[in-house]
């Protein structure tokens, strides 16, 4: 709405920083996501140079399902800080005891640094970047898995498995590598949602995933 119906001149902005989901900082891992990297060519040698403690995982599409999307469509640089996905998205159970308040600090502060940098930088030039179709992709059927997004490998690595769903009863367990499902090679987020698109309810099909460095197939009926 608002780079739709702006209160300032938007022609003016140097860039926008969205933090989506960033209180979920993983204790163990100490990870997270960066992405719109490739919105102007100075953010890859910006963000290297920023001091942090934390592991850092860099995604160039300036487009995905979150607020940084509308500030790309106006050509404006924009990145997206997230800290991952978890079940009690979009829930009442999603309360202030399940924030990692260091975690976040540790957030602010290197976003705090990085604008810091920034700062006699100027207008900063935009470019455009390969589209993240996850967001367009409609489905009519759910695996049932929350995917882990700062797994940076090929296949589509399993964060969590909702009970009663087609992959838990199947078998599919957190940790595993979702490789192949149904006829299509899973080589990242993409071909997986795209895969899963083309599913209705009713039907069967196999998954194959990769536990403990051995090959599973598993039977999937949604």
């Amino acid at each position: 709405y608002y780079t739709k119906n702006p209160t300032l001149d938007t022609s003016t902005f140097t860039y926008m920083i969205n933090m989506d989901m960033v209180g979920r900082l993983d204790t163990i891992k100490h990870s997270f996501v960066i992405s719109g990297t490739g919105t102007s060519p100075i953010w890859n040698t910006t963000l290297k140079n920023v001091p942090s403690n934390l592991k850092v995982k860099f995604d160039e599409s300036g487009t995905g399902a979150s607020d940084h999307t509308s500030f790309y469509y106006i050509n404006i640089p924009a990145l997206h800080f997230f800290t991952g996905s978890h079940f009690d998205y979009h829930k009442p159970s999603d309360d202030a005891d399940k924030i990692n308040y260091k975690g976040t600090v540790q957030i602010i502060d290197y976003i705090y640094n990085l604008v810091g940098s920034l700062d006699n930088s100027g207008k900063l030039k935009f470019t455009p970047t390969a589209q993240d179709t996850t967001a367009k992709v409609r489905f009519k059927v759910t695996l049932g898995v929350m995917p882990d997004y700062l797994y940076d490998g090929k296949g589509l690595k399993v964060d969590g498995v909702t009970t009663g769903k087609p992959a838990q009863i199947a078998g599919v367990k957190r940790g595993d590598l979702i490789i192949k499902l149904g006829d299509t090679i899973v080589q990242d987020m993409q071909s997986y949602m795209k895969s899963l698109s083309q599913f209705n309810k009713g039907d069967e099909t196999k998954v194959v995933v990769v536990r403990d460095g051995k090959e599973l197939e598993l039977p999937i009926k949604f």
